[in-house]
């Protein structure tokens, strides 16, 4: 006889990909406010980054 608190299998893997979306995003806000941060506290550094980047995006072959 199944339990009856045990979630279906196809619910508990939507509960899972419901968090983990979850996370991700608050991970990337996190992770964007961070960058914002770093680019007030150092932007000279923050600005040289922005031309690597911009270098590496110009460069990249598709």
């Amino acid at each position: 006889m199944p339990d009856l608190d045990q979630e279906e299998p196809d619910d508990r893997q939507a509960a899972d990909a419901a968090e983990r979306r979850r996370r991700r995003a608050q991970f990337l806000r996190e992770l964007n406010e961070a960058k914002a941060l770093r680019e007030r506290v150092q932007p000279r550094r923050a600005r040289a980054a922005r031309m690597r980047q911009a270098m590496r995006m110009r460069t990249f072959r598709w």
